[in-house]
This record gives structure tokens, sequence and C-alpha cells, in this order.
């Protein structure tokens, strides 16, 4: 019984841990992109535009 303790409060901190890091990532995940969303080519069409 004295070792079931400190093996519930591991348990408990990894769970912590995990939730933080699930937040953490999907913190992460939505963050927008500091730079513009431009296209690095473009490309002359042989039609004239209007």
């Amino acid at each position: 019984m004295p070792r079931v303790l400190p093996a519930v409060l591991t348990c408990l901190a990894a769970a912590a841990l995990a939730v933080g890091a699930a937040f953490g990532i999907v913190a992460a995940l939505n963050a927008t992109p500091d730079q513009p969303n431009v296209p690095l080519v473009t490309f002359e069409s042989s039609t004239p535009q209007r």
C-alpha cells in the first residue's frame, strides 16, 4: 500500500503534462503565420485581360 500514493501522483502528473502539451500543440497550430500568403510564381496568360 505505501507505493500506491506515489504511483497515483505520478499518473496524475503525467496526465496533467500530457493535457498541457496537447493544449500547447493546438495553440501553436492555430497561430497565424507572420508572412502574407503571396504566390512565389505568377504566369502570364496569352489572352488579354479586360
